[in-house]
């Protein structure tokens, strides 16, 4: 079997943390992503969540990187933090028609994000799965939905989000559910115990670990060591795949991105 893609990344590209620890001293903010895009594959935009961004600013972010680069795009908030979900047709169609398409081909998954007291309710959560378009103005868009209360932690979830070719987010946290079912035709996670203490965040074990984690899903394969939700697998085939650091000590989230990927 093919090997599907690895991506890998940080959440967003401007934290003044990352000056002079990432970023060289007096390297200018509008050049951040660009110097950050020349070191990673990915990265997650989160501007998105709080408010729309315009077509303009999407094109220029895509200019900047290189080919090859993937930007995930964080759904926003008033799309998934709403007492009913099925209600978000407008937010959604919103969100979707800001111009994030003229990311083009550099356009990865968007991360739908709920909130830890959002309990899973398959009614509601069926239905919003269903207002999740295949595409917007003809570029195909993916999909993955990070729940953060346990209740999602269910045969059923699995299910429902395999139907509907939705990946599930693997976090790799302490506060929120871990499933590593694999659901839709790419893998989806968010690492998120980064160390300050540790110069690239996670140590040599861990990230040899997490290297041998992505390529196992990068070939469609379901990691033994992970925890699973649903009794069946998933379905055999390469997957493309997206790691974050994220959270935790952010400030080392750059250095374990870069050596994920050196060990890839």
């Amino acid at each position: 079997m093919t090997e599907g893609s690895i991506f890998v990344g940080i959440g967003g590209w401007d934290y003044e943390p990352w000056r002079g620890t990432f970023y060289p001293p007096g390297l200018a903010k509008t050049k951040q992503l660009e110097y950050a895009a020349g070191r990673l594959t990915a990265t997650e935009i989160n501007a998105t969540y709080y408010k729309l961004q315009s077509p303009d600013l999407f094109a220029r972010w895509a200019k900047v990187v290189p080919d090859g680069f993937r930007f995930a795009v964080k759904a926003s908030r008033f799309c998934t933090n709403r007492k009913v979900l099925a209600e978000g047709a407008e937010a959604i169609a919103r969100f979707c028609g800001q111009g994030l398409t003229e990311l083009g081909d550099k356009l990865g998954p968007i991360l739908w994000q709920f909130m830890g007291t959002k309990q899973f309710d398959p009614e509601d959560f069926g239905a919003f799965l269903k207002l999740l378009p295949k595409s917007w103005d003809g570029v195909p868009l993916r999909h993955a939905v990070e729940p953060r209360h346990e209740s999602f932690r269910t045969p059923e979830f699995v299910a429902m989000a395999r139907a509907a070719g939705v990946a599930i987010v693997f976090a790799d946290a302490d506060d929120y559910p871990c499933i590593a079912d694999l659901s839709g035709d790419f893998s989806y996670a968010r690492l998120q115990r980064c160390r300050e203490e540790e110069a690239t965040g996670y140590d040599a074990a861990a990230l040899d670990r997490w290297a041998a984690i992505a390529n196992s899903w990068s070939r469609g394969e379901s990691p033994v060591e992970l925890p699973y939700v649903a009794d069946t697998g998933a379905k055999a085939q390469s997957r493309d795949t997206y790691i974050f650091f994220i959270s935790g000590a952010k400030v080392r989230a750059p250095a374990a991105a870069t050596s994920l990927i050196e060990r890839l």
